[in-house]
């Protein structure tokens, strides 16, 4: 997101306070206070004086700021080192800095195409079936070999006592 330069189309100033869930078209940008949802189309961005009490959602997000609330962002999510976020962020793409605060669970698994699936939990029974038989195998051919040794070691003993 640094790379691409945002078109903030809403300001919440520092010192101003939003009562009750939000809602805007386009990126926003919070310096102040925020005690409800916030639903934004584009990228929010929370400075480092933001604070948001309440579930987010938004394409993209940058927190510096304080979130107590879970967020669901489409695209990706930053949390920079000033950032403090306790809820539980499901997101494609998410970048957190050193120092930054976050509290809670992430979910990448959202469906992205050309993402991998997962295997089945019947395909991954198989596979510890397969592993495990795999080494049963190996367990038994280092076995045998060691019983070729031990055979191979007494008969050696025993054409040597024979000089």
């Amino acid at each position: 997101m640094k790379n691409k330069e945002v078109k903030i189309t809403t300001i919440i100033g520092k010192g101003a306070e939003c009562n009750g869930d939000f809602n805007a078209e386009g990126s926003v940008r919070i310096d102040g206070t925020i005690n409800g949802n916030v639903t934004v189309s584009g990228t929010l961005i929370v400075g480092t004086t933001g604070s948001i009490s309440g579930d987010i959602e938004a394409h993209s997000a940058i927190v510096g700021g304080e979130i107590i609330g879970d967020v669901r962002v489409t695209d990706r999510t930053e949390l920079t080192g000033t950032a403090r976020l306790i809820g539980n962020i499901t997101t494609v793409v998410i970048v957190i800095d050193e120092n930054a605060i976050f509290q809670g669970s992430c979910n990448m698994n959202q469906e992205v195409p050309g993402k991998r699936t997962r295997p089945t939990s019947k395909a991954v029974r198989a596979g510890k079936k397969s592993a495990k038989e795999a080494i049963e195998e190996a367990l038994k051919e280092v076995e045998a070999a060691n019983r070729e040794e031990t055979t191979d070691v007494s008969e050696s003993s025993q054409e040597t006592s024979t000089f």
